[in-house]
């Protein structure tokens, strides 16, 4: 089901004008994929609320102020992100048909603390999205990763996942999800034993350097 939210067309163009109309406390956004294009400014606060509620890729009814379609059905396909501030830029949606299978990349959730953690492994995420395609009403909200059955050394693949038959994956099922291994600590001593060894190399070095010295003197004398 659809959750509703409301739009303004945009009739300004341009940075300067996305600028101002981010000042105004409006986000600059462009719904395409339908018939026509159509550049519109939405409530930022009212888009988070709505994606932290329902996920990122909840079915959206938009109602544009000046549209010539009363309510369009899009999906959130991309966003751009503030370099400095939080908080998104721009917004691009996706106008979709009910009826036809589109793309889109599911977030990857993981839920509870893994064994291998209390003993001493560390959990390493590896995709936070799984790309899938299918119709827009069969959109999973994510896919949940039971860590509690995680153990150490073990690696979680995308065809460990459960995915309803109705999705399709387009990434590699081979692809790691997460995992939980061992922290190695060689590195650091390989590190230390090196350090010795070029301290030992400067004194020996230092060394001859004054064995070489010591005949320069005698003949001065």
């Amino acid at each position: 089901m659809a959750v509703a939210l409301k739009g303004k067309i945009r009739e300004g163009r341009g940075k300067g004008a996305n600028r101002k109309l981010r000042a105004t406390g409006m986000l600059p956004a462009v719904v395409y994929g339908g018939k026509t294009n159509v550049s519109l400014s939405v409530n930022p606060k009212e888009l988070k609320k709505l994606i932290e509620k329902e996920g990122i890729n909840s079915l959206i009814e938009l109602a544009i102020e000046g549209d010539s379609e009363s309510k369009r059905v899009v999906v959130v396909k991309e966003h751009q992100q503030h370099p400095i501030r939080p908080g998104w830029e721009h917004a691009d949606f996706l106008e979709v048909d009910m009826k036809q299978e589109i793309k889109v990349d599911v977030p990857v959730i993981l839920v509870g603390d893994s064994p291998g953690e209390k003993l001493g492994g560390m959990v390493e995420q590896n995709l936070h999205t799984v790309e899938v395609k299918c119709l827009p009403g069969d959109i999973p909200e994510s896919f949940k990763v039971d860590m509690t059955k995680v153990e150490l050394d073990q690696v979680v693949h995308i065809s460990d996942l459960e995915v309803p038959e109705n999705i399709e994956i387009l990434d590699h099922l081979s692809e790691a999800v997460v995992s939980v291994h061992e922290v190695k600590v060689k590195a650091e001593t390989t590190t230390e034993v090196v350090e010795g060894e070029e301290e030992g190399a400067e004194e020996a070095t230092d060394a001859k350097a004054e064995d070489k010295s010591e005949p320069a003197e005698a003949e001065k004398k």
